[in-house]
């Protein structure tokens, strides 16, 4: 996505970097615990088990066969990318906010829900539901506070906290999904940009000031789409994705830039982080032998071989469905989410940049959030 309207320093800064976040939100750690704090909003690709605790489900293996070698709830082989960022912030991977047992929310909490959207679905966790969670969950923090009960969040900790946003694929997958026209699905796209403004402003009048917003990776790329939507060779383009699907993600993205970009002029006090996920995953498919990957619009659990092992009633999980061998480097690990080794280098890239880039990203934040 190009760079075509104004806004704050850190925001245009941001785009062009693809952000420096582990300098511009926290600091960093001097001692064993970093005191950054996240509080994530969005869907299955940050989900680290929030739809299975809620719903009482089992996502089986080969689920979590990498790293955690064992099921997590995660729908991925291992780590998701937002693992990879806690990595390197220093803090704990962020509990689902509906996991009951074992929850750890020191560095914040995890409100992502697999298949939610901003509007209802199936799913009924959508982005304004995650929010009023939010709410009780920081209400219940101060009430146990106040009695001198447990260790949780600080006032402070809750002002200074970022708050990221990954949603809106499942409300565009849905619709390219459901045999509508292509101007109908982006006839949807406002409404779905108003939500997560809406969201993004309660949290805003609630004392968030950091918010970080990411935009939808390349939909036409994903196995389950070409394999859901693919009529012939002419809808492809020269990677071997849907154009079309892609060109319904891309106006999507340039809606929530200039949204991003609408918020942080509304907002000055306020620093707004837009990370093009998009580009990140779309370059990760197009140079996918540079790291080393194979068949990258091919999923690697799954069922009916190339050219895409996807077929909707034979899930990843489910008996008769293999996965490639443990090692294997696939890009998409059941044809709708990612795997670890391509979540490691979505992760690097979000947080990498040249180190002039990484000094000037730290003098912006010692400017702007006063540290």
């Amino acid at each position: 996505m190009t760079a075509g309207v104004s806004g704050g320093p850190l925001f245009l800064f941001a785009l062009l970097l693809q952000v420096v976040l582990i300098h511009v939100f926290c600091s960093l750690p001097t001692v064993v615990h970093s005191k950054c704090i996240l509080f994530n909003f969005g869907d299955s690709n940050s989900d680290t088990g929030g739809l299975m605790a809620g719903l009482g489900l089992y996502l089986g293996p080969p689920a979590g066969r990498r790293f955690f070698h064992k099921t997590t709830g995660r729908f991925c082989d291992g780590q998701l990318y937002i693992d990879f960022i806690c990595e390197s912030l220093k803090i704990n991977f962020l509990s689902p906010y509906l996991e009951s047992s074992g929850s750890n929310f020191s560095h914040g909490v995890n409100f992502a829900v697999a298949g939610a959207a901003t509007e209802p679905t199936a799913i009924p966790f959508t982005l304004s539901t995650q929010v009023l969670q939010f709410f009780h969950f920081k209400n219940r923090t101060r009430e146990l506070r106040a009695q001198g009960l447990g260790l949780l969040i600080s006032e402070k900790g809750f002002r200074n906290a970022v708050y990221s946003f990954d949603m809106g694929q499942n409300d565009i997958s849905i619709a390219l999904s459901s045999n509508v026209s292509y101007s109908a699905v982006i006839e949807k796209i406002p409404s779905i940009l108003s939500r997560i403004k809406d969201a993004i402003k309660s949290i805003y009048k609630n004392g968030g000031r950091k918010f970080w917003v990411y935009n939808t990776g390349p939909l036409g790329c994903l196995p389950q789409m070409l394999a859901f939507l693919k009529k012939n060779d002419s809808v492809l383009d020269a990677v071997g994705c849907l154009a079309t699907v892609n060109n319904a993600a891309k106006e999507f993205n340039a809606g929530l830039w200039g949204l991003c970009n609408q918020i942080s002029s509304k907002y000055k006090d306020a620093t707004v982080v837009y990370t093009d996920m998009f580009a990140i995953k779309y370059g990760l498919i197009t140079n996918h032998a540079k790291y080393g990957f194979v068949n990258p619009l091919m999923a690697c659990c799954g069922y009916g071989g190339t050219p895409y092992n996807y077929r909707f009633s034979m899930q990843c999980g489910e008996p008769n469905v293999t996965a490639c061998p443990v090692g294997s480097r696939y890009i998409s690990w059941d044809g709708v989410h990612y795997t670890e080794a391509a979540n490691s280098i979505i992760a690097s890239k979000i947080l990498s940049a040249k180190l002039q880039m990484r000094m000037v990203a730290e003098s912006l934040s010692y400017a702007i959030l006063g540290r």
